[in-house]
């Protein structure tokens, strides 16, 4: 099973995953999900927005904060988890009626064995 497979099972929760590590993305998206966003959208997400985000977010949190370990983000639609790894990042994205949070741990750890 490869990671993405694996992070889709950690929830039935999780409409989308992406990684972006070591300058390449790979993603896949949970089939008839009402209110998705489009595909070419999610990839300057994943491209431009998230890692722009973490760096700024990860700056701060190292002047005097302890660090910085994820984002989340709440849309109209669903809530997007952004979690920094040491060569990019993964971006999950939940249902609303999920709590992310508490799958933020067991994700960070797959991720971290890959």
């Amino acid at each position: 099973m490869n990671l993405i497979d694996q992070i889709f099972a950690v929830s039935s929760a999780i409409r989308y995953v992406a990684l972006y590590r070591g300058g390449s993305l790979s993603s896949a998206v949970k089939e008839d999900l009402n209110a998705a966003s489009s595909s070419e959208s999610d990839k300057y997400e994943e491209l431009l927005v998230n890692p722009t985000l973490l760096k700024l977010a990860r700056q701060r949190g190292e002047i005097d904060c302890g660090g910085m370990r994820y984002i989340l983000i709440r849309y109209g639609n669903f809530y997007q988890l952004v979690i920094d790894l040491p060569d990019g990042h993964v971006s999950i994205c939940f249902a609303l009626e999920s709590n992310p949070l508490s799958s933020v741990d067991e994700i960070a750890q797959l991720c971290l064995l890959k």
